[in-house]
């Protein structure tokens, strides 16, 4: 994964350095809007060999103690800017700088809290082989995540019974079939917002 390493690092020195004056006026305006805390989000997060290191993001939420680790469309604890934040996934714009020290790469598994990490058994932890990434298969398919657990009557069960073992199942195809191709497949998709199958991008003799 050579390629992949230079790859991030370059693309997220050059992101970082041509996107600075935004991620100011962004940051600017959550301190104005949301004045009662920190403009970044700071949250240990699960990466490569099971380490744990310190993920940042916009801040999106009110400056109160969070205890569920999932988010829902339209909850009250998401402010207006917040939400206009994360509609556009401008809230993750502060994790190229854990692209550029090493801690995520631009293609890989979301990286999950420590308490879902432990869920991950048997074969299923090979996953922690990758970096975790700012975009991936499982993130494509999931992007309206929030809409769909807003959806449901008890959106805890729903992501521990449905979405996470299915993240889980895409997150392990694209560890069999990784390639530096792919990964570029998987940047423009998300750039362009294309919705995900499984077959744009594994092929079907690995598909179950």
């Amino acid at each position: 994964m050579l390629y992949k390493n230079i790859f991030d690092r370059v693309m997220s020195f050059f992101g970082l350095l041509f996107l600075s004056p935004f991620l100011l006026l962004i940051a600017i305006i959550i301190k104005v809007k949301m004045p009662d805390g920190p403009v970044l989000f700071k949250q240990n997060r699960v990466g490569k060999n099971g380490s744990i290191f310190k993920m940042f993001k916009f801040r999106t939420m009110t400056n109160t103690e969070h205890k569920s680790s999932i988010s829902i469309k339209g909850e009250s604890r998401i402010t207006p800017l917040g939400a206009v934040l994360r509609k556009y996934k401008l809230d993750e714009l502060p994790e190229l700088f854990n692209v550029l020290v090493g801690d995520m790469s631009f293609v890989g598994p979301r990286p999950d809290v420590p308490g879902y990490a432990d869920k991950l058994i048997g074969n299923d932890r090979e996953i922690l082989n990758l970096k975790p990434g700012i975009t991936g298969p499982a993130s494509l398919k999931y992007a309206n995540e929030e809409e769909l657990l807003a959806k449901v009557d008890n959106p805890i069960s729903f992501n521990d019974k449905i979405i996470f073992p299915d993240k889980v199942r895409i997150n392990n195809l694209y560890l069999q079939n990784w390639s530096f191709i792919l990964d570029l497949k998987i940047i423009i998709h998300t750039i362009l917002g294309k919705p995900y199958s499984d077959d744009n991008y594994f092929p079907k003799n690995s598909l179950k």
